[in-house]
């Protein structure tokens, strides 16, 4: 059995080509360009169904015989880029493959492979070694995601021909495997706003969005207990922005392996010259995908499970608010692993969890409420976990007001998860009080005594 991936839809291009179709109706059936097309019928043409095998990658110049003075220039580039990374200038890319573009830039010959380039800076010690946590205890994570639940976003470097990085910021929504995307040229926090609104214009608001710790989303790295500007737009529209764990992208696996095909669609087999085309070359591959039935999806494309359940969104002509965003009532999520000193890292600051085990996966949440009350509280376990144990709470300092979460918003909220556990009570109190204000008033008792939707759930 040939355990090439990629072979088959070589071969499909090849069938369909042979049937008669044009390139550009090939490309458009497989969310692929033309040039790919085009590639893959010269390589039959010359080398019959063999020709469509994938060929080995391997550097063909060992880093053993690497030139003394090719060595000296990656040492100098890995230098050089961590330096830029530190006074925030350009994009804080330090990897192989930037060194690489640098390399290409000074005309450094031969050109060495990101392998070698990896190889040579570990011999060097110019690298860390990565700190894996221990297998032992899983993260905390939803346990059922239903339609409009959860959107991951992150973001996937890329460089352009001729060596300019672009930072391509991604979104998935985990329910129905509805994509969208943007690419910038750079990734601070206004790129991060702005692509987190087209996000909620496009896909919709959900009940959690989730995002891993860079500065852009988290508000930065510095500061102690920073709420950034995108924490407060996310409680603003009435979503729940979850932060993933520390340094551990399975923690939000979903939107990870998309990147896989988002890569092999848009960049691989491509020559994209500029951040325009690689938005166009991304639009394509978004609206294939989302039209494409999906395995995970019972033979139902995205698109399809995407519109089978209503979703509330930003309006298209949605303006964001001048100056400092208020805080409003709600919950930010955390997903960590305790450290050494039985601490976690949450906004800058070390809160000690005494109870839990080193390594341990936690999920904290801090709560805000509108009386100027915050609290952090650590769970042993995601918020809709069949059972779960609180860890430890701490107060947490507040130097400003919180809003409480607009009429408007609660009125127009859609379906979710988090509104359906926290207990019928609620949705039947809110029917009687639209439509029988007598049964209301019977059910008043009960709706009382719930938690409000921000508070604890456990």
């Amino acid at each position: 059995m040939d355990t090439d991936p990629l072979l088959h839809e070589r071969q499909r291009a090849i069938h369909l080509l042979r049937a008669g179709r044009q390139v550009g109706e090939v490309a458009q059936a497989l969310g692929r360009s033309e040039r790919w097309v085009r590639k893959w019928r010269k390589r039959y043409e010359e080398e019959k169904w063999a020709g469509l095998k994938s060929r080995s990658r391997r550097p063909k110049r060992l880093a053993r015989r690497l030139p003394e003075g090719v060595r000296q220039a990656i040492r100098e580039s890995r230098s050089e880029v961590e330096a830029q990374a530190t006074t925030g200038e350009g994009l804080k890319y330090i990897g192989s493959s930037a060194i690489r573009t640098r390399l290409r830039e000074k005309g450094v010959s031969p050109l060495p492979s990101a392998r070698t380039i990896e190889r040579v800076l570990r011999e060097a010690g110019m690298t860390r070694p990565r700190c894996l946590a221990s297998p032992t205890s899983p993260l905390p994570h939803l346990q059922t995601i239903g339609p409009h639940t959860l959107i991951q976003i992150d973001i996937v470097p890329h460089y352009l021909r001729g060596g300019q990085a672009v930072a391509c910021f991604n979104a998935l929504e985990v329910g129905t495997r509805y994509p969208t995307g943007r690419a910038y040229t750079h990734r601070r926090a206004q790129e991060a706003m702005d692509f987190v609104v087209h996000v909620f214009q496009t896909i919709g608001i959900p009940t959690y969005t989730q995002m891993d710790n860079e500065g852009c989303f988290s508000g930065g790295t510095t500061h102690p207990h920073v709420l950034g500007r995108l924490v407060r737009l996310a409680l603003m529209v009435g979503t729940e922005p979850v932060f993933s764990a520390i340094r551990e992208p399975k923690s939000q696996a979903f939107i990870e392996r998309f990147h896989q095909d988002y890569d092999r669609h848009v960049w691989q087999d491509t020559d994209l010259s500029s951040v325009e085309a690689v938005n166009g070359q991304g639009d394509g591959f978004f609206q294939a995908y989302r039209r494409r039935p999906h395995p995970q999806m019972d033979g139902r494309t995205p698109q399809e499970a995407h519109q089978a359940v209503a979703v509330r969104r930003l309006p298209p002509d949605f303006q964001m608010p001048a100056g400092r965003i208020p805080l409003y009532a709600g919950r930010v999520h955390f997903i960590r692993r305790v450290g050494k000193e039985k601490t976690i890292r949450v906004l800058n600051v070390s809160w000690p969890v005494p109870t839990a085990e080193v390594g341990q996966g936690v999920w904290a949440t801090l709560e805000l409420q509108p009386d100027q009350k915050a609290w952090l509280r650590i769970y042993d376990g995601a918020p809709d976990a069949p059972r779960r144990k609180l860890l430890a709470v701490h107060p947490f300092p507040l130097q400003e007001p919180v809003h409480p979460c607009p009429e408007r918003q609660k009125e127009s909220a859609g379906p979710s998860l988090s509104r359906v556990r926290v207990g019928w009570t609620e949705h039947l109190g809110v029917i009687a009080g639209r439509v029988w204000p007598e049964l209301a008033r019977c059910l008043g008792g009960f709706c009382a005594v719930k938690k409000p939707l921000s508070g604890t759930m456990s």
